[in-house]
């Protein structure tokens, strides 16, 4: 039996005394493709915190919280296997460094390249192939500040991508995007699931791919549904999610959705 992608269990979170995570269970297989849907402040990036070790759950001889099997992870050895985009990661990468260099970085799991970071010639290359392979290797030598943001997230997908991750962790991914950049990137992001778990987080129906037949509905930092796509994506479901009147409706292999019945 292969190894889980993730397996939580028993997964409470507090911040500032507030439980912005409430008894979390959950596994992911080891190619399975899920989404992770909820309002804002529903706890949907808290449990991606929890999964990159930036929060911890409370103590408890019952809780369990394994990636890839492990519970025990250094947070750099994890991120070669997680790769990680969300749009605070690429507030922060809005400096005067290359792409080629913002790439590159990820190898060494920094914001850009240092003096102290010893660069060899094949993590350039295998910089040079991702770049390549996504269609941005015309950036490369472009800074992070000349380019659009539809171009930033390519370039943090390629860094992600340096390590080869078993998946792609990818919170609100086309938030900013304009109309173009949103299809070129749920575009890439099933290209890339033939190859990677794709972990999405978003509040949007529209996001959710074809290749994800896995929803989880988080609300108020409990899991309130989960299941197939087309069991857990319906009106009824969402209206409970949102607190308020929202229509879903399937456009071939994609899912919308709007207020009102």
């Amino acid at each position: 039996m292969e190894t889980p992608l993730l397996e939580f269990r028993n997964i409470t979170v507090l911040r500032q005394e507030k439980k912005i995570l409430d008894n979390i269970n959950l596994t992911v297989g080891p190619k399975e493709h899920i989404a992770i849907v909820g309002p804002n402040g529903s706890g949907k990036s808290s449990l991606i915190k929890v999964i990159m070790r930036e929060y911890y759950p409370v103590a408890s001889p019952d809780v369990v919280r394994h990636i890839l099997g492990r519970d025990l992870w250094n947070v750099a050895d994890l991120r070669k296997e997680m790769g990680i985009v969300t749009t605070d990661l690429q507030n922060t990468c809005l400096r005067d460094s290359s792409v080629i260099d913002m790439v590159v970085s990820g190898f060494f799991s920094s914001i850009g390249i240092y003096e102290s970071h010893d660069v060899t010639t094949e993590m350039m290359q295998k910089a040079d192939i991702v770049l390549e392979e996504l269609g941005i290797s015309h950036l490369k030598k472009r800074l992070m500040t000349e380019i659009s943001t539809g171009e930033a997230r390519k370039v943090l997908i390629a860094r992600a991508l340096v390590h080869d991750p078993k998946a792609l962790v990818l919170d609100e991914p086309t938030n900013s995007l304009d109309m173009k950049a949103i299809s070129q990137f749920r575009k890439m992001i099933s290209d890339l699931s033939g190859n990677h778990n794709i972990v999405l987080v978003t509040h949007d129906l529209s996001d959710i791919i074809p290749e994800i037949d896995r929803i989880i509905l988080i609300k108020n930092g409990k899991i309130i549904a989960d299941g197939r796509k087309d069991d857990i994506l319906t009106g009824e479901n969402l209206t409970k999610l949102f607190d308020v009147p929202v229509t879903v409706e399937k456009h071939g292999l994609y899912y919308s959705s709007h207020l009102g019945e």
